[in-house]
């Protein structure tokens, strides 16, 4: 059994793997870590624990401490030119972000095939694999929240908006979400015109990803936890 942990900037979310499936998921709030000591109790001691954190030293400190008990098997994952098929053309494949890479060999791993990865948490990830594996590169955005956020503060006139999609927005809500969505919408079509394969599929994970599915015009799948998928991966070479 092992237990993989994907760090994020707002949640850490978690999954319980028996080598055949997934036994259970789930997600707490950054600030809120003690959400994951429940997992000592309902759980033995994995043989791995799988740590994927983008949210910096204090957050990963919080994390170890709630999972005290199991600091003997535990794995920190970083970002390396390549791992379980998938090889990282990144200029410094150290760099990438350790959940787009986690990310990438999961969507590899479910469909070998070319893909752009999205990931739409607090920031929007679009990557691109090739037919052959290989990180291609990719673009990085402020996600839905952020955008919403930075039109409310940034404006005099403009509201939080609480509105709904649409394809002819008549009311400022509606407008100013229809807006931020057909600009993740679009970025996405983007990355994927440029793979140019009949084989090719866009593949969705995080918390906006829901709101931005309505929007696209190219084949994609929901994939919910793709960096848990490949942290997964990664501990079979460990």
């Amino acid at each position: 059994m092992i237990v993989c942990l994907d760090s994020g900037n707002t949640r850490i979310k978690w999954g319980v793997h028996d080598g055949a499936r997934w036994l259970a998921q789930g997600a707490v709030m950054q600030d809120q870590p003690e959400g994951l000591a429940p997992l000592l109790a309902d759980w033995p001691r994995p043989e791995r624990v799988m740590l994927a954190n983008v949210a910096g030293a204090e957050a990963e400190a919080r994390i170890r401490r709630q999972l005290a008990p199991w600091q003997a098997v535990w794995c920190n994952v970083q970002s390396t030119a390549a791992a379980q098929g998938v090889t990282n053309l990144y200029r410094f494949p150290e760099r990438l972000g350790v959940d787009r890479w986690c990310a990438l060999i999961g969507a590899w791993a479910l469909h070998r095939s070319p893909a752009v990865v999205v990931m739409a948490g607090t920031a929007t990830t679009i990557d691109t694999l090739d037919a052959d594996g290989r990180f291609v590169g990719g673009c990085i955005l402020p996600g839905v929240g952020l955008m919403l956020r930075s039109l409310a503060g940034g404006t005099a006139g403009l509201p939080f908006a609480d509105g709904a999609y649409s394809p002819h927005p008549r009311c400022t809500d509606d407008a100013i979400v229809s807006g931020v969505l057909e600009a993740q919408a679009g970025a996405i079509e983007r990355a994927f015109s440029r793979l140019a394969s009949a084989s090719a599929i866009c593949l969705l994970s995080g918390g906006y990803g829901n709101g931005i599915s309505p929007c696209l015009a190219i084949p994609h799948q929901l994939a919910d936890n793709l960096p848990l998928e490949g942290l997964r991966q990664i501990a079979r070479q460990v």
